[in-house]
């Protein structure tokens, strides 16, 4: 599955990563690869939690 990622410098220097199809999806990171691996995670674990609220 592909989704739009957007990628942000936050306040504190860090990279804000966010998804805007998956409601509650962000994470960041200290450069693009860590911001994009710590969004994955995130992605993934909202996707869960909806299916999780689906199958109840």
């Amino acid at each position: 599955m592909k989704l739009k990622v957007l990628i942000s410098e936050g306040e504190d220097g860090w990279l804000v990563a966010e998804c805007p199809s998956i409601p509650g999806s962000i994470s960041q990171g200290k450069n693009p690869q860590e911001a994009l691996d710590n969004i994955r995670e995130a992605i993934e674990g909202c996707l869960e939690v909806m299916d999780e609220r689906v199958s109840e």
